[in-house]
């Protein structure tokens, strides 16, 4: 179930719907009437916050820039959007922050926080719409049909959701006829030795298989630190890792002659696959080219031939 709500003045009114994904085009539509009905509470998107990295990507694919006065730390593509003022890690954002640059408008993921902060902004005089998010193409398609509700531009929103609908179907095609699916096993942290990984219901498990690998991990949900013995039993054939650049060399030694990971097939085909995290998990405008890249990094050249 996925929640959709909207607070702003009015009334101080609220509205929570939850609805089941029911097949891309139901969600697509799901999202957009609920968008639709923001519509009325988001009525000057003038002074427009952005909290959440691809809520900004689609409101530039948009052409709707200038309208945003300030971003959180995650919106850090196009490069344009860095000159604008950072109100803070959406998952840790303080109230005074946002409401600091004098919004008439907030668009937040669904999953900002922390629950007190959004708490006070919805009670703010400042319309809010949170934006639903799954890890898919119905996810990517809703956030672009409820950004695009939600600033009155639905037209606009429509072209660039069936853009992307091609996109992303043309490069989930190139692994459409693989029939030996690459393990993948992606390693958020590595702190102090300890692997913290990806389960099922991450950015990290969609984009693995938009891209047409498995999920080495299907034990649990979101991310955990793993034993020895479950990353050995996990056999992953390549090991996925946001490029953060500093602390490991390019080559990606260090990762692979951690103790767990040094027996397995990755290790042994020295299978070290690194992306932009915003690029690899943002599900937004720029995914179809994220899952092109990470198609190649698994199976070679070969698969756009």
């Amino acid at each position: 179930m996925i929640p959709f709500s909207v607070s702003g003045n009015g009334g101080a009114r609220r509205l929570l719907v939850t609805f089941c994904l029911a097949g891309l085009l139901a969600v697509s539509a799901g999202f957009s009437a609920r968008a639709q009905e923001a519509v009325e509470a988001f009525a000057d998107p003038s002074r427009l916050v952005s909290i959440g990295g691809s809520l900004t990507e689609i409101i530039y694919a948009l052409g709707e820039e200038e309208k945003l006065i300030a971003r959180d730390s995650t919106s850090i593509f196009p490069q344009e959007a860095l000159e604008l003022p950072d109100v803070g890690y959406m998952r840790a954002l303080s109230p005074e922050g946002v409401l600091s640059v004098n919004p008439s408008a907030i668009l937040a993921l669904e999953g900002s926080g922390p629950p007190e902060a959004m708490e006070v902004l919805q009670k703010a005089s400042i319309p809010m719409v949170l934006v639903p998010e799954t890890f898919d193409l119905a996810g990517i398609i809703g956030k672009v049909e409820t950004v695009g509700a939600a600033l009155g531009i639905e037209d606009k929103a429509a072209e660039l959701a069936e853009k992307i609908r091609q996109d992303v179907g043309a490069a989930e095609a190139l692994t459409a006829d693989v029939t030996e699916r690459k393990r993948v096993l992606f390693i958020l942290s590595m702190q102090g030795g300890r692997i913290l990984a990806s389960g099922t219901g991450t950015a990290a498990n969609g984009i693995i298989t938009m891209a047409g690998g498995v999920n080495a991990i299907t034990d649990y949900q979101g991310y955990k630190q793993l034993t020895d013995e479950a990353i050995i039993e996990a056999r992953p054939d390549v090991v996925l890792m946001m490029d953060r650049g500093g602390d490991l060399d390019p080559a990606g030694e260090d990762v692979l002659a951690h103790p767990a990971l040094a027996s397995t097939p990755a290790a042994k085909n020295k299978a070290l696959v690194r992306m932009d995290g915003a690029y690899l998990l943002g599900f937004g405008p720029r995914t179809a080219s994220a899952v092109r890249d990470l198609s190649t990094a698994l199976y070679g050249a070969s698969i756009a031939n």
